[in-house]
């Protein structure tokens, strides 16, 4: 096991770059200094958790943390929850789902596919701030485990 605070990289999977900058900023205040990847496609953020074989095997040496939205534009989240998920390399990565959808079926899905911890985006920009700071300080204590 790690801590967040020993070199874990977060994955962060979020098209809209207003939110991206604004999970950042908050994750940042929050004490958090991890490196934070982004990405706009699940097609990009798969091809670095899976790497260039496709199988998922260069993850199990990285401690990853992957922070994820469910609505992408060239594919759900939900999909590359259950990607992640159903590989024996990166089944063991911590998934926050962090998105505006608050549909309980999804949720159940998400927390039945895998997901750590499902977190539903507040539309309003204070409480969407507070709530990432909230995240950061979670990101700070959490333990992540090494994949293999």
């Amino acid at each position: 096991m790690t801590n967040i605070g020993d070199a874990v990289r977060i994955v962060m999977i979020e098209d809209d770059a207003g939110h991206a900058r604004l999970i950042e900023r908050n994750i940042r205040r929050a004490g958090v200094n991890n490196e934070i990847l982004p990405f706009t496609t699940g097609t990009d953020a798969l091809d670095y958790v899976f790497g260039p074989d496709g199988s998922g095997e260069v993850s199990s040496k990285r401690h990853l943390l992957v922070l994820l939205d469910l609505n992408l534009p060239d594919m759900t989240g939900v999909s590359i929850l259950e990607k992640i998920k159903a590989n024996e390399h990166t089944r063991r990565i911590p998934v926050v789902v962090l998105t505006t959808t608050d549909d309980e079926r999804e949720i159940k899905r998400c927390y039945d596919l895998g997901a750590n911890v499902y977190i539903t985006k507040p539309v309003d920009y204070d409480s969407f701030s507070n709530a990432i700071r909230q995240l950061g300080l979670f990101f700070s204590v959490i333990q992540v485990p090494e994949t293999q």
